[in-house]
């Protein structure tokens, strides 16, 4: 098939290969602008369009697909199919007629459940036993298209953000090739949503700060759903505290949530407590607890309020 692929972080770069793999015809690929990164803020180009240049394909990286000039120009391609993941630009309703078979998003939840921007981060918060990863047929909502095929799994306890977007990255990847071959052999059976969904908002720094007023189960949760990023928020000796990891461990009734029972970073919560595993201070590398506490001793009995900002 003719397809063009819609993608830009390390998430979409399986998706890409795989159908280069699969030896469709990638007519075009769109991304968005290359971005200052590193520590000399020099423009690099994104996961999926180094990908592309790497087998000469044609990259685009408008700003916006509003115009009739960047439309017409996608029109050109003559596609059967655009391929959608991770993109970051919403598609008009020109753009999503173009292609033959319109545009096809591989979306890394169980729809309805976690529609929007975040929901990878949002299935390990809410400690969601199972969910699934999904192929959907765009449409001028929000996540809102039919479902073309849905691959549903457990959620191993314990499992991170980071770990389960690899997952989904993998997993979609196949999924995407499986639809394209459904489409070609006119295989596909769509199944439309309900109307009503649960919505994945973006992250913000609000939802990175923990509350060990909440049960320690609850505390190791959120502090998975945002690893590797952009992790979970606390304070030691006044200062931003980023945690990555923690095990729950017996705590202490007698003594307030937020207090460390010891110097080892053990923190009391609303029901049992946690011990804080691994850290990261401002402007310095991830550590292990042992590490962290060797250039940053905590005393038992510290609090762990953030500092006003």
């Amino acid at each position: 098939m003719r397809v063009i692929f819609m993608g830009t972080p390390t998430f979409a770069v399986h998706t890409l290969q795989a159908l280069i793999d699969a030896q469709h015809e990638i007519v075009a690929v769109y991304s968005q602008p290359p971005r200052p990164a590193g520590r000399g803020m020099k423009l690099t180009a994104s996961p999926v369009q180094a990908l592309a240049e790497k087998h000469k394909i044609p990259v685009f990286t408008p700003t916006s697909l509003k115009g009739a000039a960047e439309q017409e120009q996608f029109a050109a391609h003559k596609a059967d199919v655009a391929v959608v993941v991770a993109y970051g630009l919403l598609l008009p309703q020109p753009i999503l007629d173009a292609p033959k078979y319109g545009c096809v998003n591989l979306h890394p939840s169980d729809l309805p459940r976690w529609r929007g921007a975040a929901p990878l981060q949002r299935t390990i918060l809410a400690g969601d036993k199972t969910t699934a990863c999904c192929t959907m047929q765009m449409d001028a909502g929000l996540d809102t298209g039919d479902v073309l095929i849905r691959h549903q799994f457990d959620v191993p306890d314990g499992m991170s953000f980071g770990v389960l977007h690899d997952a989904m990255s993998k997993i979609g990847a196949s999924l995407i090739v499986e639809t394209l071959e459904k489409f070609r052999d006119g295989g596909m059976v769509p199944v439309k949503q309900p109307k009503e969904g649960v919505y994945a908002a973006k992250i913000t720094n609000d939802d990175q700060q923990l509350d060990f007023t909440m049960p320690a189960a609850r505390v190791r949760q959120h502090v998975l759903g945002l690893s590797p990023a952009p992790g979970a928020v606390t304070a030691l000796n006044g200062e931003r505290v980023k945690v990555y990891g923690v095990t729950v461990e017996a705590g202490d009734t007698s003594k307030p949530a937020g207090t460390l029972l010891d110097d080892k970073l053990l923190v009391n919560c609303g029901q049992s407590a946690v011990r804080l595993m691994q850290l990261q201070r401002p402007n310095k590398a991830k550590q292990d607890s042992s590490a962290f506490l060797q250039g940053f001793p905590v005393a038992a009995g510290t609090t762990t309020n953030l500092p006003k900002k």
